[in-house]
């Protein structure tokens, strides 16, 4: 009986995809769902005539794989990895591999490899980014886990990968434990990032400039053959131009409340929990959050008032100026990104690859885009490089575009255009180039009210004083710590 090169768990979109891929690229695949029906109707029909063996149990499918085993699942991240897991555990042996293809969030993938290989076998938390038509034609993969694991899988992950025009697999090993999840995770939150300031020029043309959907268009395509050449530019271009039944542009139809499944979210937490100052993807979150209460909106808009929205200028010029304010966010959106990786890895003790992590980006995946190869040229030449920003191609752009990254944030702002991530992005390059911030006020008010302790310029970093600034408050201190 012939045996299959890897086995898959869980037939919904991604994972019939996934499989079909696979079986494209020459392997030989084992398929089970929970519900059996849907092994039935996949194997009598979409794979109908290919290297596809329906099982209807997970022993069946671990009899029908060879050795070492590699099964991955395509199922809901939470509670159900927890109990294929353990149910795969059942009917594999010491030395097998399993794979969680989901999106799982990276503490909990930490963990499952620990309990994995406690067991004897090995673990795989893989990102897989570019939805089913990736899943279908070469998705980018973040692989991390038990590095043991890798040489086994790399063969077939490889193979089914998106390539870059030099032929470059868009997936390599990230890291141990968590960390292809991890990565994963901030791409995820750079892809909220990149849609929220879409969204945001998308609605000057509209609201200020006043412009159609079919002009928009325009606007777009025209974009996407520059250096914001990008998917996301690319699919906006096409949805701008797509029209309903009745002739009229479908997105003018569509209610404006966004829905999430909570990566953004996670990205903002453990930003957080670094203490890394991830503004730009925490205001993307955040305006999902307030988009959901449409009702409460509505409301609003009858009885706070603002500015009346009212161009006056040239068009062209100030669509330029979107244009520039765009690519200068979009960059701090990455470097902001690239420095929570950076935190991750000395928490965790992962050694990242970040030139690496920008060419698996760079195809298959939500976020590609022409200048991430610009992003694996830096890390290249400076591995060290603390902040994306302070790369000379970068920094460069920024100089040449932030006139009209300023227009477009004054101008938002003088006539009550929300635009939080573009703000948001501009007051952290200002935050980040500015020598003196005013912390030291924040510090004394602190030390004031909480006996937190203060550093002074004339003395050397790491001593800490205490004034007592009412003369009642005695020379007692807190302790003093960091987030």
């Amino acid at each position: 009986m012939k045996k299959a090169d890897i086995g898959l768990v869980g037939l919904a979109v991604m994972g019939e995809n996934l499989v079909m891929n696979m079986e494209s690229k020459g392997f030989t695949v084992a398929v089970y769902n929970r519900t059996t029906s849907k092994v039935t109707n996949f194997v009598e029909g979409r794979a109908n005539g290919k290297n596809i063996i329906g099982t209807y149990s997970l022993q069946e499918l671990a009899d029908n794989l060879k050795k070492p085993r590699k099964v991955m699942m395509m199922v809901k991240a939470g509670q159900p990895v927890d109990d294929f897991i353990d149910k795969l555990l059942e009917v594999l042996e010491e030395g097998d591999i399993i794979i969680d293809g989901g999106n799982s969030h990276f503490p909990d993938t930490i963990r499952r490899t620990a309990y994995v290989e406690s067991k004897g076998l090995l673990y795989i938390g893989t990102g897989v980014s570019g939805g089913e038509e990736g899943a279908l034609n070469g998705p980018s993969m973040m692989p991390g886990g038990s590095p043991a694991a890798w040489p086994y899988v790399k063969p077939i992950f490889q193979a089914i990968c998106a390539k870059v025009e030099d032929g470059s697999p868009c997936c390599d090993w990230v890291g141990e434990n968590g960390a292809g999840h991890f990565v994963k995770m901030v791409h995820n939150g750079i892809e909220y990032g990149d849609m929220q300031l879409i969204c945001e020029a998308y609605q000057l043309m509209r609201d200020y400039l006043g412009m159609s959907a079919d002009e928009m268009h325009t606007v777009f395509a025209e974009w996407n053959k520059g250096e914001l050449d990008s998917y996301l530019i690319e699919i906006t271009r096409d949805i701008l131009a797509y029209k309903d039944t009745d002739g009229q542009p479908i997105v003018n139809k569509i209610l404006d409340t966004a829905g999430q499944k909570g990566t953004g979210k996670w990205t903002a937490i453990s930003a957080l929990d670094e203490g890394i100052a991830l503004t730009l993807i925490g205001e993307a979150v955040f305006s999902r959050c307030l988009s959901a209460i449409k009702e409460e909106r509505v409301a609003a808009s009858k009885v706070l008032r603002g500015p009346a929205p009212k161009f006056e200028g040239d068009r062209a010029a100030f669509l330029e100026d979107i244009r520039k304010a765009l690519f200068a966010a979009k960059i701090v959106s990455y470097a902001q990104g690239y420095t929570l990786m950076k935190a991750a890895a000395k928490t965790y003790g992962w050694n990242l690859n970040y030139g690496g992590i920008a060419l698996m980006w760079r195809g298959g995946c939500i976020i590609r885009s022409v200048f991430l190869g610009k992003i694996k040229e830096a890390f290249d030449k400076n591995p060290a490089l603390t902040n994306l920003l302070l790369d000379p191609f970068f920094m460069d752009i920024i100089h040449n575009t932030q006139d009209g990254w300023r227009r477009v944030c004054a101008a938002a702002i003088v006539n009550g255009i929300p635009a939080p991530a573009l703000t948001t992005a501009l007051n952290y390059y200002d935050g980040y180039r500015c020598e003196k911030l005013p912390a030291n006020l924040l510090q004394a008010q602190r030390d004031y009210f909480g006996a937190h302790t203060y550093e002074r310029l004339d003395h050397p970093r790491g001593e800490f004083f205490h004034t007592n600034w009412t003369g009642l408050g005695g020379d007692t201190a807190a302790t003093n710590y960091v987030v």
